[in-house]
């Protein structure tokens, strides 16, 4: 891969699975011997546990990163997984907004940083807090493009046009190749007729933007973080995990599908437990 390619993960919602995501997508790619870096920059910091990291060993993380008070490389700590390293996050960054106020390049800060550390990586993730303040703000002006991770319910949607609204002021005022690399629902169950017409509605004003491939509510993505790890490390035959691995082959411009001999697996995996059966996605 030529380019460092930096991608942030946000929706100013809660709970609709923002730093699961980025702690998937990169496990995988990393797996596939990417170079990724994870930039936590929610202050509820569960990227960083996600990733098994215990926040009282650090000693720099995104606040300082943010404040500048040391340069992004001295925070920069890896993981146990394959190629995966992390800025972390702690309660600490929630003063971040406060004390950039007066700072007059304060939605730049995060894309300075990273400019210094591009060259090692060819992915960076941003996992943004969910609020459309500074931070987040920072991550979209940091960022090539953004993956906006969704619950396929009715008020998901009015959070979307807020968000979309806020990447066009961003893209017109300070990053003109922003992008939304694509809209991904989480926790989705195919069987509610709901979820399938609020996916209708949503390609209808984003064709093209929608991943093919749904997550859904899988109770191994839920206990993974628990065990400080990605799914795919926790239980790699899991509906969880084969559907973050089909996520990164869509990032990829891959053909969707899963090494064959996995399958195999999977399917007498699935004889044993009807009720992942009905999590399948297309």
């Amino acid at each position: 891969m030529e380019q460092c390619r930096v991608i942030a993960i946000t929706n100013q919602k809660g709970g609709v699975g923002k730093s699961t995501t980025a702690i998937n997508i990169s496990a995988y790619l990393g797996s596939r011997g990417y170079k990724v870096l994870c930039v936590d920059s929610d202050p509820q910091g569960n990227t960083t546990t996600g990733f098994g990291i215990k926040k009282k060993s650090v000693k720099n993380t995104a606040y300082e990163v943010f404040t500048g008070k040391v340069r992004i490389q001295d925070a920069i700590v890896k993981t146990e997984f394959e190629n995966v390293s992390i800025v972390p996050a702690t309660e600490s960054l929630a003063g971040v907004e406060i004390e950039l106020a007066d700072f007059e390049n304060r939605v730049n800060r995060l894309k300075m940083q990273l400019l210094t550390c591009k060259l090692d990586y060819d992915y960076i993730f941003i996992d943004c807090p969910p609020a459309l303040g500074t931070i987040t703000i920072n991550g979209l002006v940091a960022c090539d493009s953004v993956i906006v991770p969704m619950l396929a319910e009715f008020y998901a949607l009015e959070g979307l046009s807020q968000l979309v609204n806020t990447i066009k002021i961003v893209k017109t005022n300070y990053n003109p190749s922003i992008e939304i690399e694509g809209i991904l629902f989480t926790m989705f169950d195919a069987r509610l007729n709901l979820a399938n017409q609020v996916v209708s509605e949503v390609e209808k004003y984003f064709p093209n933007k929608v991943f093919e491939t749904k997550i859904p509510r899988n109770v191994r993505i839920s206990e993974a973080p628990s065990h400080g790890m990605p799914v795919m490390y926790y239980d790699k035959t899991s509906k969880g995990s084969e559907a973050y691995e089909l996520v990164c082959h869509e990032i990829l411009g891959e053909p969707l599908a899963l090494p064959k001999k996995k399958r195999r697996g999977i399917f007498s995996f699935k004889k044993n437990s009807g009720k992942e059966n009905h999590s399948d996605n297309e």
